[in-house]
């Protein structure tokens, strides 16, 4: 029976939420010894100032399966936004893949096998450790199940796109869309 995770890599996309604690993950996901696992070692070993790439845990010393790299899109200045980049989307982003896991998204028969590059964004302006979890949770779930679904499709994409482009920071008006 082939598995889900054949491929070199799967990539999956999810933003949750809202404001300043909305959430948005990227992950890549695939097997150990393939070019995720070494993404990741590099990724892992070249911190630059302010990313620097740590293992997501479910608590210390407890790394989520599969390992998972939490490399943060954001550089973390503020003490609230420190707390929710180690704290609160750390902690949604392990158990979002334990949810993955547990639900049978990643089959746990291989998560010793997987490894996840997981690009985080936490707004600077986070105000809410609790709703940054739950939305980090919820995105790091969403993002694995894109992944593993092949999702959205290229049909989805397209009536997606007919209708335009829109994202939290912006959305063109009909002028500027008309070609």
């Amino acid at each position: 029976m082939p598995t889900p995770f054949a491929p070199a890599a799967l990539i999956g996309e999810s933003f949750v939420g809202d404001g300043a604690n909305a959430a948005h993950t990227n992950v890549v996901i695939g097997h150990k010894g393939g070019p995720v696992e070494t993404a990741w070692a590099t990724a892992l070993a070249t911190p630059s100032a302010g990313h620097v790439p740590f293992m997501a845990v479910v608590r210390p010393s407890v790394p989520v399966r599969p390992l998972t790299l939490f490399v943060s899109k954001a550089v973390a200045e503020e003490d609230l936004h420190q707390q929710a980049t180690w704290g609160s989307a750390q902690a949604g982003l392990a158990q979002g893949v334990a949810d993955a896991v547990d639900e049978g998204l990643i089959p746990a028969a291989e998560a010793d096998d997987l490894l996840i590059i997981a690009a985080v964004w936490v707004n600077p302006a986070v105000d809410d450790l609790d709703v940054s979890f739950r939305n980090q949770r919820a995105a790091a779930y969403g993002a694995v199940r894109a992944a593993v679904t092949g999702t959205p499709t290229v049909a989805e994409v397209q009536a997606a796109a007919k209708e335009g482009p829109t994202n939290p920071f912006y959305t063109p008006s009909a002028e500027v869309l008309a070609r």
